[in-house]
């Protein structure tokens, strides 16, 4: 009950951030405060349904239609079985961003009629990264300090 408990939890957490930083967690630079939460998966199992269901949630918030509810939520269930299956490897903080950068822009070149591919994968990729590393580390060096305190 605790682990479906926490996953409920991440998945509104995700939503909230992303509803309180609307304006810079849609566009060709995401800077999405939420998308620290993709990092959770390191400590608890649990999060990847909470993450995969806080984006979905999310995304039904944006202005980018199924592209993103379907395309958004799978490439972060995608990033957050790596970064489970990886977490004690740098690789589980470079699935969130790689995923993102790589998967997120082959759609969003055609939402945003950007002719270049790579331009977004840039993009995305270096907004996810200060994401990742300004937020996302931090917070999971806080919460390994704190592990049972956490829920």
């Amino acid at each position: 009950m605790q682990r479906l408990a926490r996953a409920a939890l991440i998945a509104a957490m995700y939503v909230v951030l992303v509803y309180l930083f609307q304006f810079a967690s849609f566009g060709p630079y995401q800077f999405r405060v939420a998308e620290a939460l993709t990092l959770l998966p390191i400590l608890y199992p649990e999060a990847i349904g909470g993450v995969f269901v806080g984006v979905l949630l999310a995304n039904l918030l944006g202005p980018h239609g199924p592209w993103d509810i379907i395309g958004g939520s799978l490439v972060s269930l995608l990033a957050a079985i790596i970064t489970y299956k990886y977490r004690n490897s740098w690789i589980a903080y470079a699935s969130p961003i790689v995923c993102n950068a790589f998967l997120i822009s082959l759609y969003l070149r055609f939402v945003f009629q950007i002719p270049s591919y790579w331009y977004l994968v840039f993009t995305i990729g270096i907004s996810e990264a200060a994401v990742i590393l300004l937020v996302g580390r931090p917070l999971i060096r806080y919460l390994r300090q704190r592990q049972g305190d956490w829920l």
